[in-house]
């Protein structure tokens, strides 16, 4: 296991990536906050699949311009001796962990990005800002590590769909993989966060993963009977505080009334457990249920 070099100047990463550079070889990306764990660790498989040989960089840096008034930026974890351990375990090559001047010299960006009507939608409404500033450190990293591949968790589905867009709409020339939301044997989607519930919250935190699995299961009989069999399940739990449960396209659009059987869809889910936000997605196929039941004979395949 060889442990990965560890910059924290733009001067040392560009010297890091100086000889795959040179060599023509595939750079992959992951780009973090630290307090890394498995789900990370997948992340960096992911990337190690797509570049080969290629060098793989992970970031390490808690961006103070998507956090909001009263949101954890002072308390969220940081653990980078920790981190630097699971990279090497994953085989990272680079570890790039910037102070805050390093990435912001001079202070605050005076050019922002407008990161368009999506993120007013889910995360944006309760974090206003957020994702403006979550664009802004994304691009700065992109220029900064020039990958040819960036991979993402789906659990941050909305975030993955925005550097997505940005992306295509600034040509950014960057391959934005959406990696699978790996999940502890309870279903509960892995998150630094997680480490902040008590032992009875930790237990109630499941729920969220029950309820988009109830949702998924009645996808086949429409969007409203789906969030329904999603919002009977959130009920079951005393201390969760649901901040929003909806259905939109893969791409956050609304989805159609009219939509055939057989549309693909996302549920997303947000609720707070005490300090604790949580979010977690899964993907739907609608209708598919009715078709069948339409082809069917009276008599049979009825719900």
């Amino acid at each position: 296991m060889t442990a990965p070099v560890l910059v924290r100047t733009r001067a040392e990463l560009s010297e890091a990536l100086s000889a795959a550079r040179a060599a023509g070889d595939v750079i992959g990306f992951v780009p973090t906050m630290g307090a890394l764990h498995d789900g990370h660790a997948s992340l960096m498989r992911v990337a190690r699949e797509r570049v080969g040989r290629g060098p793989v960089v992970v970031s390490v840096f808690v961006n103070p311009l998507q956090f909001g008034a009263g949101e954890d930026l002072d308390r969220y974890p940081r653990t980078l001796e920790a981190d630097l351990e699971l990279c090497a375990r994953e085989g990272v090559d680079v570890v790039f962990a910037p102070t805050v001047e390093e990435v912001y010299p001079g202070g605050e960006p005076e050019v922002r990005l407008e990161p368009g009507p999506k993120a007013s939608l889910l995360e944006g409404r309760s974090r206003p800002g957020h994702f403006a500033g979550m664009l802004v450190v994304v691009a700065k990293l992109f220029g900064l590590v020039r990958p040819d591949v960036a991979v993402f968790g789906q659990k941050d589905y909305q975030q993955l769909v925005l550097v997505r867009r940005m992306v295509t709409d600034l040509c950014l020339g960057v391959e934005v993989v959406g990696a699978p939301t790996l999940r502890e044997p309870d279903g509960l989607a892995m998150s630094s966060r997680n480490r902040y519930l008590d032992e009875e919250q930790r237990i109630e935190a499941t729920v969220l993963h029950r309820a988009l699995l109830a949702a998924q299961q009645e996808a086949q009989y429409g969007v409203a009977v789906a969030l329904d069999a999603a919002r009977a399940e959130l009920r079951t739990a005393k201390t969760v505080d649901l901040d929003y449960l909806e259905v939109t396209t893969p791409d956050l659009d609304p989805l159609p009334v009219d939509s055939p059987a057989g549309t693909q869809a996302r549920i997303l889910v947000a609720a707070r457990l005490g300090a604790t936000r949580l979010i977690d997605n899964l993907p739907l196929t609608l209708g598919v249920g009715r078709a069948v039941a339409a082809a069917t004979p009276a008599g049979g395949g009825e719900r």
